[in-house]
């Protein structure tokens, strides 16, 4: 499991301790798909009261993952997003594990 650094900003909207938390609870998880550092930055932004975004980058040693969603609640948006890059993780892992097997074969 890898050392996760997550740093949250605050746009349009008073920063709260709460959604702070589960923003980094969150990111932490995906902690276990690496081995080497991890810096993961997330922006909570309100644009109105229906659209609500949350934004998550990740960076590994030579690998960016971006992801972005938008809904009416912070939480189902940190959710959705964090699903999303989760996805992107997996499918980087699983493709990395394929080009190994091949080398070695």
């Amino acid at each position: 499991m890898a050392d996760v650094k997550v740093s949250v900003t605050f746009r349009h909207t008073q920063p709260t301790a709460p959604l702070k938390q589960y923003a980094e609870e969150k990111v932490h998880k995906i902690g276990k798909y690496f081995y080497s550092p991890l810096d993961a930055h997330v922006v909570l932004s309100v644009d109105s009261r229906d659209r609500q975004v949350a934004e998550v980058t990740l960076q590994a040693r030579r690998l960016t993952i971006h992801g972005r969603e938008e809904t009416a609640d912070l939480y189902s948006a940190i959710d959705l997003v964090m699903d999303k890059v989760e996805q992107q993780v997996r499918k980087h892992k699983t493709k990395a594990r394929l080009r190994r097997r091949k080398v070695k074969d």
